[in-house]
């Protein structure tokens, strides 16, 4: 059976349905495979019948293996059922503007129009049947910040599930008003969407802290993650790695064992690491491009081995990506630094605000990562440049990584562009990026860009703004531990 263990303390060791039902390790570190070879797989037998849902059951097996695999089996095709609208669930379209030409990964087709429901459609499943395994009784609070899609995705996922509740903290301004929509306006009875006044980095933080000081906050309650520092969250976006490269052979983009390259927009480097763990379960992957906005703390990581979150904090257009503390960095750390170092890491980052890796650690990651950036007016040109030449329009946060394969122009035969969201999320941004005039709402920029391109509104969008708000709090970041402690004495 596969440990999972603490990237800060290898010592910590639990099977991997606890490793999903914790969220997170004590001492705050992130729950790994101890092992990587335990994951490794023949890609040609994940890949075989180019179908997304017995490559889900591949990959599920070989990361969760005390579940069965008449059990994976089960929660792969509940996870799965009637939630997309493309057969294969995360399409790959061939897309080019004027100098280049790449494919886009669409991630965009489930309930809440972002790639985070790829995942979050399986963890409540994963954490219910974790829950049964394990003979856990307390009800799981599933506390999570979000830059934007994270929390409707997750409230999407967990609302109504019967022993659970969620708690979502998002930055308050710090979201386009359609993302804040999806979450205000949720109905579960279980469901509690709160704005801090602060960025994502305070309300990762603040998270991370209730995480440490109260893992029970009630008596029969305790806390759990739907965030990407949960295991269970990241294991399903590997998935579709798998997917691209059946679909590029499929499409006769490559041959079969050719590298492809992926360009990632990355805030906290879940779903870059997801295609590592892709990498190092055997797929051809050549290299990861890490693509940032303004908020480029990973780039110059990867340029300099520096990391260091004590840099002004931007707003862009590109939201989902204004991150400064990227948690599952640490990952790739315990991998490449091992436990110790990246405890050491961890720690001066919490009190210094940096760290500096060794020129031995950062060759080695760089033997794989490229750290790149794009700005907003980039990304806006990126937008404008792809649908004039070739009519496919992208959101502001897959532009940002189209921008970057740009600069990158890099030799694989083959570049995927993983996308974030429906473009129907950030209408006004999308917009401007076309020289087009704003109509003065959401509701009406999205219309005005249905009318533009011809393509539907995503259902999950449709008559968004007409449903009543249902959560109306905002608090300061430091209240976050007591709103925590009152919700989960409420039930």
């Amino acid at each position: 059976m596969i440990e999972y263990v603490s990237t800060r303390n290898i010592n910590i060791k639990v099977s991997s349905s606890k490793a999903i039902l914790d969220g997170q390790a004590e001492g705050g570190g992130l729950y790994v495979p101890s092992d990587l070879d335990a994951i490794k797989l023949d890609y040609h037998d994940v890949i075989k019948g180019n179908d997304f849902r017995s490559m889900a059951k591949a990959v599920w097996n070989a990361f969760f293996d005390d579940y069965g695999s008449e059990k994976i089996d089960e929660l792969v095709e509940l996870s799965y059922k009637n939630k997309f609208t493309p057969p294969e669930i995360t399409p790959l379209v061939k897309a080019a503007s004027e100098k280049s030409e790449a494919f886009v990964l669409e991630l965009y087709h489930g309930p809440t129009s972002a790639f985070k429901d790829v995942a979050l459609s399986a963890l409540p499943n994963l954490l219910t049947a974790a829950r049964s395994m394990n003979d856990f009784k307390d009800d799981i609070m599933i506390l999570t910040a979000t830059s934007g899609d994270t929390g409707s995705a997750a409230i999407a996922g967990f609302s109504d599930v019967p022993g659970t509740s969620i708690t979502v903290f998002f930055p308050h301004g710090g979201v386009s008003d359609t993302q804040r929509l999806q979450m205000v306006t949720a109905t579960g009875s279980n469901v509690t969407a709160c704005a801090i006044r602060g960025n994502f980095d305070d309300a990762q933080t603040g998270v991370k802290k209730i995480f440490r000081e109260i893992p029970k906050p009630a008596e029969g309650v305790s806390i759990s993650s739907a965030n990407s520092i949960n295991i269970g969250r990241l294991v399903p976006q590997v998935v579709y790695y798998f997917s691209a490269y059946a679909q590029l052979l499929e499409k006769g983009a490559i041959n079969d064992g050719d590298k492809v390259d992926f360009v990632v927009p990355t805030g906290n480097f879940g779903d870059i690491m997801a295609g590592w763990f892709a990498l190092k379960m055997g797929l051809p992957v050549g290299r990861l491009i890490c693509a940032s906005n303004k908020n480029d703390v990973l780039t110059e990581f990867f340029e300099t081995g520096h990391y260091n979150r004590k840099r002004e904090f931007y707003k862009t257009t590109s939201p989902s990506m204004d991150i400064l503390v990227s948690s599952n960095l640490e990952r790739l750390l315990f991998y490449i630094c091992g436990s110790e170092n990246t405890l050491k890491y961890m720690k001066q980052l919490e009190e210094t605000g940096e760290y500096q890796i060794t020129d031995d650690e950062l060759k080695e990651i760089n033997s794989v990562f490229t750290g790149l950036c794009a700005n907003d007016d980039e990304g806006a040109a990126a937008i404008r440049g792809v649908f004039e030449h070739d009519r496919y329009l992208m959101d502001t946060h897959t532009s940002i990584a189209w921008s970057c394969m740009e600069k990158y122009n890099g030799k694989a035969k083959a570049t995927v562009v993983l996308s974030t969201a429906s473009p129907y999320k950030f209408s006004a941004a999308v917009l401007e990026a076309l020289g087009e005039e704003l109509t003065g709402s959401d509701e009406s920029n999205m219309n005005k860009v249905k009318e533009m391109t011809g393509a539907p509104v995503p259902a999950g969008l449709a008559g968004l703004f007409s449903r009543p708000i249902n959560h109306n709090d905002v608090i300061d970041a430091s209240d976050m531990r007591s709103y925590v402690i009152e919700k989960s004495k409420r039930g």
